[in-house]
């Protein structure tokens, strides 16, 4: 492993640097990678941001937005970029199936690899581990990463202000989850100093949605909603005729689990959807049940404790009819 030492020096020279992050990046994960993107361009390197898939159009307005690329898109270039890269920074992720596609272009590279996240359970691939499962975001152990570790925090410009706020924004909910501590909020006062207008950032985030997005959004609340009140449970079930009806784009059931975890008294919050070549889980909770052992141990998944991912090949119906299956064996702790 690299020690901080280690990494001052290598960065004290010109690298060709690859920054990627995980496959359908959030506002975290942009917002971590093109922090990290100007911070490595202002040094004199040369950087290239490359993600594994599209991401959502509210996060189009971000700084350096227009150079990022999409492995996909140009997968015969973008893997001759991770080959040649002296260094490979992986933001918000800690295992490489993370990166869907790009996984085995990533770890045959030869690049130093530096990995900044939160999660759970580190897979191993670093050279360089900047870690911490209790941290809020991978936004603000960037900030810690350049602040701290790097000990650079005269670098940080308005432009990574904003990206490292949008990061920590929306990773907390609008700074509303359990791990938003006075240490996030005295991060967030710092990044405001420096120039992050937080109400446009809101606006640009919250208040950019398409009419088939509110339009998608009211037939699930009054369609596909339903509660388990005997577990404190709710859940939605999307199928692939309810996302072509509202011609959903990526983004589009971004934050619709949160809906069902807002009735009051619900203490597990489920989103199934029918992705074609998957189905797709994303769970929530409140307190401490434990979303990521659920996805770990039914749904080759994982994540944080109060949020987490999974998937399932099986058919949307099984796969719904599977997560109420294993309600009663949580029940005590539901109940």
């Amino acid at each position: 492993m690299f020690t901080p030492e280690t990494l001052k020096k290598e960065l004290n020279a010109p690298k060709h640097i690859v920054v990627t992050t995980h496959h359908k990046p959030d506002g975290d994960a942009l917002g971590s990678s093109l922090a990290i993107y100007h911070w490595l361009k202002a040094k004199g390197h040369v950087v290239y941001v490359i993600v594994p898939s599209d991401f959502p159009i509210f996060f189009d307005w971000l700084p350096g937005r227009q150079d990022v690329k999409i492995y996909m898109e140009d997968k015969s270039a973008n893997d001759a970029l991770i080959a040649d890269a002296d260094m490979i920074f992986c933001l918000d992720f800690n295992g490489l199936a993370r990166i869907n596609a790009m996984e085995q272009a990533v770890r045959s590279a030869a690049g130093t690899k530096i990995m900044i996240d939160h999660h759970l359970e580190p897979e191993g691939f670093d050279d360089y581990r900047h870690w911490d499962s209790g941290a809020a975001a991978s936004a603000q152990l960037v900030y810690d990463f350049i602040v701290d570790v790097m000990d650079d925090h005269q670098a940080i410009t308005l432009d990574m202000a904003t990206c490292l706020y949008t990061g920590i924004m929306t990773d907390t909910g609008s700074f509303r989850f359990r791990t938003t501590t006075s240490s996030v909020h005295s991060i967030v006062a710092d990044l405001i100093t420096l120039g992050a207008k937080n109400w446009e950032i809101h606006e640009h985030v919250y208040n950019s949605f398409s009419e088939n997005h509110l339009k998608f959004l009211g037939f699930c609340l009054l369609n596909r909603l339903e509660v388990l009140h005997e577990y404190h449970t709710a859940l939605f079930s999307i199928s692939r005729q309810d996302l072509n009806r509202f011609q959903t784009t990526t983004g589009d059931t971004e934050g619709l689990v949160n809906y069902a975890l807002a009735i009051s008294g619900m203490k597990l919050a489920a989103l199934i959807i029918d992705r074609t070549e998957q189905v797709k889980l994303s769970l929530r909770s409140v307190g401490d049940f434990p979303c990521n052992e659920v996805c770990k141990k039914y749904f080759n998944g994982g994540g944080h404790r109060n949020a987490s991912g999974g998937n399932s090949n099986e058919p949307l119906d099984k796969v719904v009819e599977q997560f109420k299956s294993i309600l009663p064996e949580y029940k005590e702790r539901l109940t």
